[in-house]
């Protein structure tokens, strides 16, 4: 692989890195906040991505359709949490993590029974003129993808480090019971929480309809199980980490491609994840958990 393609591959890497991104800040947020691995997050992102569809065929433009999307997906990431999170809460750890199970697959099959289970196209919502700078090549889409994601990422962080419920997301995370005597309305955070990751996750889904002009029912699977290797890579609990396990995902599963690993690609992940576990058990940002006996 010459230099030229390299760079080009790692360009495109970040571009896939960032959706990736997107759909761990959900997982490592949720994570950091409640301790629950919210397997039902991924299927968020496909409700995003067909919402953002249908905003599409009725007219709307990618603005639109990314604001369409984020609404619908905040509403039902609210209401799962509030109807198949909320009421388990202080039972066994086991109890909403098969919970989370259950709600994805609820939601896969109802959204399969609605639009069938062949992928459908996703239209061209953005003239894709390609652009030549030096000796890469980048097209309106994949700006439009990258801009949108670092708008979203950045604005995240503020949130989290400027807001009043930032503070009190960063004090749940700390001790959410604690958190509770000291006044905070920790139902509340926790459903800011979900919101929050359901937004990101919305905004991901439509980025890749547009990116792969495609979308189909089980499309939140894998890549809600690449975004949660992600999260875990770059150390599940830590934003940063999300967002740097998300583009390390991305660049080294287009360039394992590029190298002729194509048929491997969905394996590149979970080898990943294996591999950094084994050095760096908390991840690359983590903080090992020390616990008092």
């Amino acid at each position: 692989m010459d230099l030229q393609t390299f760079l080009q591959q790692l360009l495109n890497g970040i571009t896939l890195g960032s959706v990736y991104a997107l759909i761990a800040l959900g997982y490592t947020m949720v994570y950091g906040i409640i301790k629950l691995i919210n397997f039902a997050h991924g299927d968020v992102y496909m409700i995003g991505a067909f919402v953002g569809l249908t905003a599409v065929v009725l007219g709307a433009d990618v603005w639109l359709a990314l604001c369409a999307a984020m609404l619908a997906c905040l509403i039902v990431a609210v209401s799962i949490e509030r109807v198949a999170y909320r009421p388990l809460r202080g039972s066994t750890r086991l109890a909403p993590l098969i919970s989370s199970i259950g709600v994805s697959i609820f939601i896969q099959t109802l959204v399969t029974l609605i639009k069938g289970p062949q992928p459908v196209g996703f239209p061209q919502v953005v003239k894709n003129t390609i652009y030549t700078v030096g000796p890469l090549h980048i097209s309106t889409v994949q700006i439009v993808i990258l801009l949108v994601a670092a708008g979203l990422m950045v604005t995240l962080q503020l949130v989290i480090r400027r807001t009043k419920m930032g503070k009190a997301m960063r004090a749940t995370s700390e001790d959410l019971h604690t958190a509770g005597l000291m006044g905070i309305n920790v139902n509340a955070v926790i459903s800011f929480t979900f919101a929050l990751g359901a937004v990101m996750a919305g905004a991901g889904g439509v980025l890749v309809g547009m990116y792969f002009n495609s979308v189909f029912p089980l499309m939140g699977v894998m890549a809600g199980l690449k975004a949660f290797c992600a999260a875990v890579v770059g150390g599940i609990g830590s934003v940063p980490g999300a967002v740097l396990g998300g583009l390390f995902l991305g660049v080294a599963e287009v360039l394992g491609v590029a190298a002729g690993f194509g048929s491997y690609r969905d394996a590149i992940a979970f080898g990943l994840l294996i591999l950094v576990l084994l050095i760096r058990p908390a991840g690359l940002l983590g903080q090992p958990q020390q616990r008092k006996v």
